[in-house]
């Protein structure tokens, strides 16, 4: 009788720990970490494509999840983050219910803090639009360390030291600035004299730059 309790009540104990577990995932491309869901909020640190992150779980109505990161704690865009389902990989946000991630409820941010966040650059305003695509899911079916669109080319000098002389005003876009997402139209790009392969623009508050024919970004500075 008393074998049958301690078994009973140890299933029911590794039962709860699993269903209150971290789901592991791999970010399909180099991915901010933020301190708080949302992109006004400071970039505290990078993840790198095809490493693996513990999602603690996701915002019900917005796709930002809180992760670890090794040592490192925050959010993350939700669209890049997929987790191995048998031999295939899924993207998280869409499919958390079926993957059984958890379901966690936006922080209440205070006011220091959300002064801090407007100090940021990123803005608090409406957001001129959404950027287009990106390698969204670009590890599923694929497995990690196969990861699509987190390599970048780095910028000569002379680029990086013409845009930090020449900010400009941040702009808002939905979604999470990445390598290969794509900028909307009615968001003005500014020229580097003597860079014909390079515009420049500040999203999100990160300066990034973009290829002028298809309006891709192919850096960021960090």
């Amino acid at each position: 009788m008393y074998k049958l309790f301690a078994i009973t009540t140890a299933t029911s104990l590794a039962f709860a720990a699993s269903a209150f577990a971290d789901t592991a995932a791999t970010a399909g491309t180099d991915l901010n970490l933020r301190s708080g869901p949302g992109v006004q909020h400071e970039v505290t640190g990078t993840i790198k494509g095809g490493d693996e992150v513990n999602v603690v779980g996701c915002i019900e109505e917005a796709n930002w999840c809180e992760v670890n990161y090794g040592d490192q704690h925050g959010w993350a865009y939700g669209d890049y983050l997929a987790a191995k389902v048998g031999e295939e990989f899924m993207p998280i946000y869409p499919n958390r219910q079926e993957i059984g991630v958890t379901v966690v409820k936006t922080p209440v941010v205070d006011e220091a803090e959300e002064g801090q966040n407007a100090a940021v650059g990123a803005g608090t305003g409406a957001a001129m639009g959404a950027l287009i695509g990106g390698p969204l899911g670009a590890i599923v079916g694929a497995t990690a360390g196969t990861v699509a669109g987190s390599a970048s080319t780095e910028p000569t000098e002379a680029v990086t030291t013409y845009v930090e002389a020449n900010p400009q005003d941040p702009i808002v876009l939905d979604g999470e600035v990445v390598v290969g997402a794509g900028v909307p139209d009615n968001v003005t790009l500014y020229d580097i004299p003597d860079q014909p392969d390079y515009k420049y623009v500040t999203i999100n508050g990160q300066e990034v730059l973009v290829n002028p024919t298809d309006r891709k970004i192919v850096y960021i500075y960090r």
